[in-house]
Order: structure tokens, then sequence, then C-alpha cells
């Protein structure tokens, strides 16, 4: 298969990375990449669906991976997995030998090893450039959700209409099931039996990188994990915090004890991201160089200089993230620069993950979450016609409608916009700028 049949197929399928900001897939394909990564690191404390499903389907992953690798002409295939995911070690082992490029690569357990830029020097010894792409070096990273839907659709013709999404926290049966895109936050999390707390927050994402929802936010192809806590727990009281009092407490507290730029994973790589020097510009109300603020834009939003490193509780990564937004939609876009060398004690100053759950007060909550992998039913969907960067679909269905599971139901729009699927059988009941909604047969 040539590099443009499969960016075709998998754009008409409609697949984007199947987490963080959700990258369309094709427009990661290039014949000036030599190296592909399956990123299986899966940092984030309690997430636990990437290493579910490359040990339960580990042939599909792979042969969409060496499919991938064999299209855009990459000598090398490396499977980023960490050492104490025994299982999908030993599932990778059983089927790696019919490839010949491919190889499997141990990485560290810290945090945060599944950001692109970290996944890429512990795998191949190369740094992106600050403001760069990993392409830019010859690089592509994939994570395993995403070639799984590789799999599907060019193998079994299948768009992307469900999600796995790991449940946790403080739920009944802690599990990970296999949803209809378009249902809300409430109806997956009473699929595992229900909360356990009296008023519950739900975080989506990570605990260190994603978003407090409420119960009516809708699964998208990029959801990957509901984490319901208590409104009080610690993790919920950070990511609720005001800019404006943060702000303050920073001007009334910050020592400048600079704990927060020395644990950063993007400057101990090289990249000028120093959120001391943000701290004291932004709290002095400092302008006297601008290059501080400009460099936010190299920020990575790990959240370790706000959820870990800072020892008075003060939140570098949520101002340093309303600066970049601020310059982002003022049309500012990052300079690419040489990267500084590798600091030398870089590996002296990575976080484990297991002391960062200890932390945030999770480790009690990183218990099984067994995957199973039928889809679950739903009665009614509100089906997102953007769920990924890029341009929102159009929609090519009318209220009234019938439309069966896997149905075009919004074609790509502008830019880097991907079509959108019907997940599920039955009537479109309503259609705006926003969403489909299709109420089951």
């Amino acid at each position: 298969m040539v590099i443009e049949e499969l960016s075709q197929i998998v754009k008409e399928y409609g697949i984007c990375g199947a987490g963080g900001a959700g990258f369309p897939t094709y427009a990661k394909f290039s014949n000036k990449v030599d190296t592909i990564i399956l990123n299986c690191a899966e940092c984030e404390p309690l997430l636990k669906l990437h290493r579910q499903l490359l040990r339960d389907r580990a042939y599909e992953v792979l042969k969409a991976f060496s499919i991938i690798a064999e299209s855009i002409g990459a000598k090398e295939a490396i499977i980023v997995v960490k050492p104490s995911y025994k299982n999908t070690i030993a599932a990778v082992e059983a089927e790696i030998g019919a490839y010949k490029n491919m190889s499997l690569k141990l990485c560290k357990e810290v945090y945060p090893a599944g950001d692109e830029v970290v996944l890429i020097y512990e795998a191949t010894g190369r740094v992106v450039k600050p403001g760069g792409l990993p392409v830019d070096i010859g690089v592509a990273v994939f994570n395993v959700e995403t070639v799984y839907n590789v799999y599907e659709a060019v193998i079994n013709h299948r768009p992307v209409t469900s999600k796995l999404v790991s449940v946790v926290g403080e739920v009944k049966e802690p599990k990970t099931v296999r949803v209809p895109l378009g249902m809300t936050v409430k109806e997956v999390v009473e699929m595992v039996g229900g909360i356990t707390t009296k008023e519950p927050a739900y975080l989506m994402g990570g605990p260190m990188m994603g978003s407090v929802e409420s119960e009516q936010h809708l699964i998208t192809k990029t959801s990957n994990a509901i984490i319901v806590l208590p409104k009080d727990h610690y993790v919920i009281i950070r990511k609720e915090s005001k800019p404006s009092i943060d702000l303050k407490r920073a001007a009334a507290s910050c020592c400048h004890c600079e704990m927060c730029t020395d644990l950063c994973p993007r400057h101990l790589l090289g990249h000028p991201s120093n959120p001391h020097l943000f701290m004291r510009a932004a709290t002095c109300k400092d302008v006297q160089n601008p290059q501080i603020f400009l460099d936010t834009m190299y920020c990575c939003s790990c959240g370790l200089c706000s959820m870990y490193a800072c020892g008075q509780g003060l939140s570098p990564a949520s101002l340093i993230t309303l600066y970049k937004q601020g310059l982002r939609q003022n049309g500012v876009k990052p300079q690419v620069l040489e990267p500084a060398p590798v600091e030398p004690s870089r590996q002296y100053q990575q976080i484990p993950v297991e002391r960062l759950m200890k932390r945030l007060c999770l480790t009690h909550y990183n218990v099984p979450a067994p995957l199973f992998e039928e889809l679950q039913r739903a009665k009614r969907v509100k089906v997102k016609l953007s769920q990924h960067v890029g341009a929102p679909a159009v929609s090519v269905v009318s209220v009234g409608d019938k439309v069966v599971t896997g149905q075009l139901i919004a074609k790509s729009g502008d830019g880097l916009s991907l079509p959108v699927h019907a997940s599920i059988d039955g009537t479109v009941l309503e259609v705006n700028n926003q969403f489909i909604m299709i109420d089951a047969v």
C-alpha cells in the first residue's frame, strides 16, 4: 500500500489521535519519516486502556503498525512500553518476530514518559526542536488505539464510531469499556455501577493534563478516561482554582526556588521553558524581556510544575497556559529554535509515577479496571462535529433521516477536518453546527 492510498483510507474513516488534541492521523504520514514510534508509555496515573488494548490486540496493532511503516517507507518501527506492563510485553514479544524492522523499547516508569518530545528522545536519542514537529527530525508517533483504528479501517473497512474509555476512581466497578461516540459521562459511569461518593467531580483524561467536566460532557474520539473523584479532592481543587487568585498567591509567596524549572521535562531536553522566569515576570508585571512570555509557547502543559514541583502549591502551568492561549488567539506562533544541550543531570530529575500518585493522593484508586471490548448500547447520542484539532465537519443528514452505525453523517470541512459517522442505528433528531443527535431504533 502506498502512502497516498493509506492517507485516503485513514481520512475517509475519520481517524485521529485517540487522545490528547486528536491530530488527524493522515497528516502524520510523510515520506520524510524514517522512524515511527508506537506510544504505549501511558504515563498519566490511573490510565490503563493502551496497555490493555495492546495486550489483547497485539496482532492487530502490530499488523497495522507494519502497514504504516511500509506505506511511508519508515526504516524503523519502535514499540515503547513500560517494564511493569508485563502481560503487554509478553503479547508483543509473541508477535513482533514476524516483522523485520520492528523493535520493543522499555521506557522508565516516570512522568511524562508519554509526552511526544520525551518519548522520542528516550526511544531514539533525537531531540525535537523547540517549536518544531517530530517530522522535522524524521519521526512520527502514534498511540495504540489510533493504530488499532487504522487496522479496523484498512482490514475491516470500519470507521471510528466508538471509543475505549477507562472509568476509575469513585465508581463501584472500575472498568475499561467500549462506548458509542456521543454518550454522556453520566451514562458511561452508570455502566460501571455508578458513583460511590456523594459529591462527585468528573475528570476527563489523566489527573495531570485532564480537565474537570460536567456529567453531561460528551464522549469524543479523544476521550480516554473518566476519573471520578470527590469534589474536595486535592486534584479537583487544584484544577478548579481561579487564575486571578493564582496570580495573587504567586505574587505573595513565590520564593523563586526554581524547582519548577529544574523538574520541567522540556527544559531538561534543552527547550527554552523556564517557569520560574515566567512567574517572576508575570507576578511583578515585568515586561522588559518579552521573550519570557513568548517562551510560554514551548510549554507542553504536563502540569509537573504546578502539581508536583512547587513547594508553595502555586500554579505555573495554568498561568502559562493562559498566556499561551492568548498568544495563539492573537496569531502568535512559536519560532523554531535550536535546542540547548540536554541537561546532564536529567536522569536524576525525572519523577517516578508511583511517587507522583502518592503526592496526588491517588494510590488507593490504582486498582484493576478490566477491559470489556463488547460495544455498550446507547439509547441516544449527540455526536460532535468537532472532535479533534482542525475545522468541524459539515452535516450531510437532516432531521428525520434514518441512519445506521458507520454511515457518513458529516463530511470533511476545511483544513485538517475529518468526516463523522453515525455511532448507533437510529433516527436523526437534531442537527446544528455543533452536533448531530441520533435516537436509537
